[in-house]
């Protein structure tokens, strides 16, 4: 078995009306019920989109420094994700196309090293 993640970036997503959305997020949902069903499913969330949101962690320095906000601004960031622990790359690619069919955007997929 082999684990990826698939994600998508924020500006990936685009322009679209709350009622867009809306029937988005079932047909999202219903993809990773059916990961869990599958038993490849290991972790799957959206991010907050606020980049206000985010703090960082940075011991380059040689002490450890936190401070709000993200690192770099930058329009784009990553939107959400998913884990998935299959069997190889074409079972990969078959979960990141229905997240891509249910989200209604693209999905980057990239395997963890092991």
């Amino acid at each position: 078995m082999s684990e990826y993640l698939i994600y998508f970036n924020q500006a990936w997503v685009g322009e679209h009306s709350e009622a867009w959305f809306a029937t988005r997020g079932p047909l999202a949902r219903a993809v990773v019920e059916e990961m869990k069903a599958a038993g490849v499913y290991l972790y799957a969330g959206g991010l907050e989109e606020d980049p206000d949101a985010a703090f960082t962690a940075d011991a380059t320095g040689g002490t450890l420094r936190f401070s709000d906000g993200p690192y770099v601004r930058n329009p784009q960031f990553l939107g959400g994700f998913a884990a998935i622990d299959v069997a190889d790359e074409a079972a990969a690619r078959r979960w990141a196309g229905k997240l891509a069919e249910a989200c209604g955007w693209p999905q980057e997929v990239r395997r963890f090293k092991s």
